[in-house]
């Protein structure tokens, strides 16, 4: 507990707030990619504490919440097959589809189950050759290292009963749509240090440099996060923009060798939309033709997916940074975490989440 307690320090972070308000001496805005720092930054009250001017917008970057709702369809109808033994994270069984959500599909008598790893369902797998197993395969760079060890795995064993579900998405290309939009705001990036560590800094630096804009990796505590808002205030203040690690006690500059040959024998990039923003070129990763035989989506067909958002939630403009939660007008009313209408709301990194959870009022952005 020691190591955690010193990156929550208040007389540290008293300091770090006080040499944020001493540089800063105009109006800027700042977005934190990672789903971790929001819930973070709203949990301690950092962006109620800066100095007037700056602000802290919140992005896409809670993987469950940008899922394609066509993808939780699909999933929803995969899981519903007699002969299937669907198995997922925690966090997605209570996301919303058009219709239901995979507890639905439970209560019907769906075989759904909780694993804490992509191996365990490959053990399941092995254990019961006459059902079909099926992974649930979301999430950014860092939870892919281990979608791929369990197809190589499950490849190895000569497994014809696994699959994966696959909606992988990639945060450098969200970053360069963010900016391109012609409603951007943002100014500066705090990139999320886990996927840093596995995919290193190479493409964030592209993006920096072909949109001009300070991008700092941090960690996810509140010094890490103070930490990475004073070096991208210090960077717009003195016109420079340039990838800073500022998260060195995880991620060095070439990440991880080990992982990205493994993801680079695995996946290859693709197209994917995502849910509330759209298709965004390259910002995907999809199974590699050498491995298209445990994709789930391939092995299964269950018909054109046809899926309608609820009228009432505005996650789509949550998740762009448009507009705070509180800006919804289902916000606390027709959608909560026991009856959410989108991802934002239920997903242990979304944005709306952490607003109800912490009582949170409108702030910049609404």
């Amino acid at each position: 507990m020691k190591h955690l307690d010193e990156f929550n320090d208040p007389e540290l972070a008293r300091r770090l707030l006080d040499e944020i308000a001493r540089v800063s001496t105009r109006p800027a805005v700042l977005m934190e990619v990672c789903g971790g720092q929001t819930h973070s930054i709203i949990r301690h009250g950092i962006d109620q504490l800066l100095p007037p001017g700056l602000e802290l917008l919140h992005g896409p970057g809670c993987p469950v919440c940008v899922t394609p709702l066509e993808t939780i369809d699909r999933a929803l109808a995969i899981a519903a097959l007699t002969d299937v033994m669907f198995c997922s994270f925690g966090d997605m069984l209570r996301v919303p589809g058009s219709t239901h959500d995979l507890l639905t599909v439970k209560s019907r008598g769906g075989d759904v189950r909780v694993v804490y790893s992509p191996l365990d369902a490959v053990r399941l797998a092995e254990r019961h050759p006459e059902r079909q197993v099926v992974f649930f395969a979301v999430g950014f760079e860092t939870t892919a290292p281990a979608n791929a060890l369990a197809v190589e795995q499950a490849r190895r064993l000569g497994l014809d009963n696994f699959s994966l579900l696959v909606s992988h998405v990639l945060v450098p290309p969200a970053l360069e749509a963010i900016l391109q939009a012609p409603t951007c705001r943002v100014q500066g990036f705090l990139a999320a240090g886990h996927v840093c560590a596995v995919m290193g800094v190479d493409q964030y630096r592209a993006v920096c440099d072909r949109n001009r804009v300070p991008i700092v990796i941090t960690g996810f505590e509140p010094l890490d996060l103070l930490d990475g808002i004073r070096r991208a205030v210090v960077q717009l203040e003195t016109g420079r923009a340039q990838v800073e690690n500022a998260y060195t006690r995880v991620v060095r500059d070439e990440g991880n060798p080990v992982a990205r040959a493994l993801l680079a024998r695995v996946f290859e990039v693709c197209d994917r939309t995502w849910r509330g923003i759209g298709l965004i070129p390259d910002s995907g990763w999809r199974l590699r033709p050498d491995f298209r035989a445990f994709d789930a989506e391939a092995r299964f067909d269950v018909g054109r997916i046809h899926a309608v958002e609820s009228p009432l939630c505005h996650s789509g403009e949550v998740l762009q940074g448009l507009i705070a939660p509180t800006g919804c007008p289902a916000f606390g009313r027709e959608c909560t975490p026991r009856t959410p209408l989108g991802a934002t709301m239920v997903s242990d990194e979304g944005t709306c989440a952490a607003y109800f959870t912490h009582r949170r009022v409108a702030v910049g952005g609404d």
